[in-house]
């Protein structure tokens, strides 16, 4: 069995953002980075597949060179081998699947993994993307994964409301991870010295190409701006609270 993760880096989710000279996007010079949350559950359940069902998992990340620091991460926790496809400043997640496509085509896996959403854009659509691409079937918010045969597996879906869904597919499949299922597993001392000789296939977005104008652009990017603003809720205390609490679920909505 062989299971492709895809991962990426983000600014870690503390770092004081600023916007630079042509409000398109942020200054990243100084910035510490950190990986996707759902992207490190996806790798754990990859890891986890691989314990139960033996083969092979390979991390997949398209990014500047410093993603291979967030790559060797993953090898130190498990993973079997990389794929580093070097590229910058792509935020289209059309022109992202495409590359990452280019480069799995050849891998043949069994599944496809990835977190739902990333922390910094949350577009969530490079993973369904990619599926279509591949035409591959896939399932979205997984919590759990059985393998019920040789080329088929049932997946358990979160819904909203508190309702999930269980869905049969058959494999090769793309599925992409919700964060929280499962608890992460830290890299031993052990891990960290056999992923310094684990391989790391490093390709350039040319290699595969791809090079092409982005369908997505960002026009302009800017800072919430704060306000405050001040209601006074007249009545008797009993109408007060009813209007606070409808103004809580409504309008907020916190409740």
């Amino acid at each position: 069995m062989k299971i492709i993760v895809l991962m990426k880096q983000v600014p870690a989710s503390d770092s004081a953002l600023r916007i630079d000279e042509s409000h398109s996007w942020i200054y990243e010079d100084n910035l510490e980075f950190e990986t996707n949350e759902s992207d490190a559950y996806a790798l754990e359940a990859g890891l986890q597949l691989k314990e139960r069902h033996n083969g092979e998992v390979v991390v997949l990340s398209i990014g500047p060179v410093r993603v291979q620091k967030m790559l060797r991460e993953a090898l130190a926790r498990g993973a079997d081998r990389a794929i580093h496809i070097e590229a910058s400043s792509l935020r289209d997640p059309l022109t992202i699947a495409s590359l990452a496509a280019r480069a799995i085509e050849t891998e043949h896996p069994d599944f496809i993994l990835a977190g739902i959403q990333s922390d910094d854009l949350g577009y969530g659509e490079t993973g369904v993307v990619l599926a279509e691409i591949l035409g591959l079937p896939h399932a979205t918010l997984v919590m759990e994964i059985e393998k019920t045969g040789d080329q088929s597996i049932r997946v358990k879906r979160e819904l909203e409301g508190g309702w999930f869904q269980w869905v049969a597919l058959p494999l090769p499949a793309l599925l992409t991870i919700q964060s929280g299922i499962t608890t992460l597993r830290y890299a031993t001392l052990k891990g960290i010295m056999k992923a310094k000789k684990k391989e790391m296939r490093q390709i350039t977005a040319s290699d595969v190409d791809l090079v092409k104008k982005s369908m997505l652009e960002i026009v302009r990017c800017s800072i919430p701006q704060r306000t405050k603003q001040t209601r006074i809720l007249g009545g008797s205390t009993k109408e007060a609270a009813t209007k606070l609490v409808e103004i809580l679920q409504t309008e907020v909505p916190v409740l």
